[in-house]
């Protein structure tokens, strides 16, 4: 059994962990990057910021440092109040373009016994990089997101992420992100490195089931209305 990386060659997985693979640098345990297509390709998203890319400006009317974020919409699973085994992320803006967010992984979460399944690790990384466009105002779709699972991440584990954006170029906003286990400073569990791409609202409208765009549209807190559709492609 083998798992894909960069460049289209696949490193080694062990049957069973769900994105947690062999292999893994003695430097802090992490899992060894191997070096592909970071460029854009048709259809296909780089995650290297071209030469032309500019530094990413924080809005002058985001949150203020430290202040929560909140739920952008309450049936998101990765941070809505209204999905019972969602992550409810809590998110938090953070200096410059940055925020943090932390996400205990409950029993509902499991891949391998006691242990986060990888692509919830890898929706928690989603939505807090998301949230990072809120400090841009801006309302963007992930097109593309790639992950690199450090160590496993066992259930009742409170995992502190902190996402960054790094460059904007045109319509593509350039973030990162990593995530560590029991503290802002403990050990690397994953990271992500990921493009978002700039879209009108009415991608949502007219992709979305009317039922819950129109809910979602209708909400009396003229804030949440804004953010109900910065992430999620």
């Amino acid at each position: 059994m083998s798992a894909p990386v960069k460049g289209g060659e696949r490193r080694r997985k062990i049957p069973g962990t769900n994105g947690h693979t062999a292999g893994k640098d003695p430097a802090e345990g992490r899992v060894s990057r191997v070096s592909g297509a970071t460029t854009d390709s048709p259809g296909r998203p780089g995650l290297t910021p071209p030469p032309d890319a500019g530094p990413p400006v924080r809005h002058p009317a985001a949150p203020a440092p430290g202040e929560p974020l909140g739920a952008h919409y309450d049936l998101c699973f990765g941070c809505g109040g209204g999905q019972p085994h969602g992550l409810h992320v809590r998110s938090y803006a953070g200096e410059g373009v940055t925020v943090t967010a932390e996400f205990t992984v409950q029993p509902a979460h499991q891949g391998a016994p006691g242990l986060a399944h990888g692509g919830i690790l890898v929706s928690a990384l989603d939505e807090t990089l998301g949230s990072v466009n809120w400090l841009l105002q801006a309302i963007a779709v992930t097109g593309r997101l790639e992950t690199d699972f450090v160590r496993p991440v066992p259930v009742g584990t409170t995992l502190h992420l902190r996402a960054e954006c790094t460059a904007v170029a045109g319509r593509k906003i350039y973030s990162s992100a990593v995530g560590r286990i029991g503290s802002p400073d403990g050990p690397v569990a994953v990271r992500a490195d990921a493009v978002f791409i700039r879209v009108k609202v009415e991608h949502f409208t007219k992709n979305g089931r009317p039922d819950e765009v129109k809910v979602a549209m209708t909400d009396p807190d003229a804030r949440k209305v804004a953010r109900a559709f910065e992430v999620n492609p």
